[in-house]
């Protein structure tokens, strides 16, 4: 069956609009758990020597956070984060079971991405020196850090779903 077209959309089959609901239904479960997945494996990271100290550049120049340091040692911030990115995961994940508690995962994952998306202003070289700084970025922390937009899109994105869940639901 073809539907008739208005001036600005143009004509969809049913098999078209199958295939599109099917498409945004695999999208809207790849964006939320594929975020899920990213924050606890590297929450689960965040319990290695090897990830404390690869983090700690970047949080011992923030102005936001390098006061942490003063309370924590670099391992116990790193265990602190990956308990608190762990926590998220589930968070996000709970969507079937509770819109409201995954709505939660999802703001505190875009405050994260906020903090995380600020080191690009206060760790160097973010810019890449030999290719003349600003717009260039270095593989680490640049382009490293210029994922966490994308990934801060996504947070924003599953807590409107989730906000939407819990409206409708209500």
């Amino acid at each position: 069956m073809i539907r008739t077209a208005t001036a600005t959309m143009p004509i969809e089959s049913d098999t078209d609009l199958a295939l599109s609901e099917k498409l945004q239904g695999l999208g809207t479960f790849m964006t939320r758990y594929g975020l899920v997945v990213v924050f606890a494996w590297i929450g689960a990271m965040k319990f290695t020597a090897y990830e404390a100290s690869g983090i700690q550049p970047l949080v011992a120049n923030s102005p936001l956070m390098s006061w942490l340091y003063n309370i924590f040692t670099v391992e116990a911030f790193s265990n602190w984060l990956g308990v608190l990115e762990i926590a998220i995961a589930v968070m996000i994940a709970a969507k079937p079971i509770s819109a409201r508690i995954s709505a939660a995962g999802s703001a505190l994952a875009a405050v994260l991405f906020l903090g995380t998306l600020s080191f690009m202003l206060s760790t160097a070289p973010v810019w890449e020196a030999s290719l003349g700084g600003f717009p260039a970025l270095s593989v680490a922390p640049g382009q490293f850090l210029l994922k966490d937009l994308a990934l801060l899109g996504a947070s924003i994105w599953t807590l409107a779903e989730a906000l939407t869940s819990m409206r409708r639901d209500a």
